[in-house]
């Protein structure tokens, strides 16, 4: 009976997994429509030349073989750049793509998403992690200034000794591209240790921050959404 069950999960694992890279595909098709050609094609390279190394060399078999698992390797490692370019494609310039993006950055991290905002979506995110805490600002790059000059006044009524940083995504120069934001955060000094970083979670939690007060959804906004008038803005 537990080897049936644990087959059984096993199975709906592995159902699942071909199900979210039958997604993926579909969706990086519709931003890549080669991507397909271009994995494909990369796998049979692979495959071809350490196939023809073998028949060299005489032996065919062995490297037919180590040809077509790192011919597999290599079509995934190429799947999954070309997926992640499509998904920062289709997602650079909506208001709320950096917080979808912190949001994947990796363990100890916690993100607080929105934590500023005015009435023309110009967005403050918030992570904290061993690097202290981090301040991603997207939009307007002369308006987030003063988002970001407000939230670490705010936040300097209660963290201390904490090392701020901040980061504009964008092109532009000073910014970081929304697709090198994650990079860039892992790239950080580690000063603080694991009670630090609580303790400056648990600060910041018990001050609030905009998301407590209104109900924004996570990730990418509507491009069509506005701030209310009577939405109390930071």
């Amino acid at each position: 009976m537990a080897r049936k069950a644990n087959t059984g999960s096993a199975d709906a694992a592995n159902q699942g997994r071909l199900k979210q890279i039958a997604l993926t595909y579909k969706m990086t098709r519709k931003a890549d429509p080669k991507v397909g050609l271009v994995v494909a094609g990369v796998g049979i390279v692979v495959l071809g030349v350490l196939l023809a190394i073998g028949f060299l060399i005489g032996h065919p078999v062995y490297l037919g073989i180590l040809g077509f698992v790192l011919g597999l390797l290599a079509a995934a490692i190429v799947f999954g750049r070309r997926a992640e370019r499509a998904a920062f494609g289709q997602m650079e310039g909506q208001p709320g793509a950096a917080a979808a993006v912190l949001q994947n950055v990796g363990r100890g991290w916690t993100t607080t998403p929105a934590v500023a905002m005015n009435r023309s979506q110009d967005v403050v995110h918030r992570a904290v992690g061993r690097a202290g805490i981090v301040l991603v600002a997207e939009g307007n790059p002369n308006r987030v200034k003063t988002l970001l000059a407000a939230e670490k006044k705010r936040m300097g009524r209660v963290v201390v000794d904490v090392p701020v940083h901040d980061i504009v995504v964008g092109d532009g120069e000073g910014q970081v591209p929304l697709k090198k934001v994650r990079t860039t955060m892992l790239k950080l000094p580690r000063v603080l240790t694991g009670p630090q970083v609580t303790a400056a979670n648990d600060r910041l939690r018990a001050m609030g921050d905009l998301m407590s007060n209104m109900p924004l959804p996570k990730g990418p906004m509507p491009k069509g959404m506005r701030m209310p008038r009577g939405g109390k803005m930071r």
